[in-house]
Order: C-alpha cells, then structure tokens, then sequence
C-alpha cells in the first residue's frame, strides 16, 4: 500500500510540473487514501501480532 501511495505521489508531482493540474489533484488524493489505508493496517497487523498465542 505504501509503494502505491509513493508511486502516486511521483505522479502527482511530475503532472503538477508539467501543468495537468486535475491529474495532479486526483494522483494527490489516491496516494492520501491509500497511505492512510496502509498505515491503519499496519496498525491493526501489529496490534493482533503483539497478542499472547490462544491456549
């Protein structure tokens, strides 16, 4: 998810440099959603992986 958020953000800005704004905006607001995805599981992987085994 994170790679995808990075690729995105490179998008983002090669289109703002170039002046396709929309593109920009768009590729700004996937890479915002799947950063914010990823770090929540992140989050919940590494809450569940710090349990105790069930005995």
């Amino acid at each position: 998810m994170i790679n995808l958020a990075i690729t995105f953000l490179i998008i983002a800005i090669i289109a703002a440099l170039l002046g396709v704004t929309g593109v920009a905006g768009i590729a700004v607001e996937i890479a915002w959603i799947l950063f914010v995805v990823g770090l929540v599981l992140s989050i919940v992987f590494w809450v569940i992986g710090r349990r105790p085994p069930p005995v």
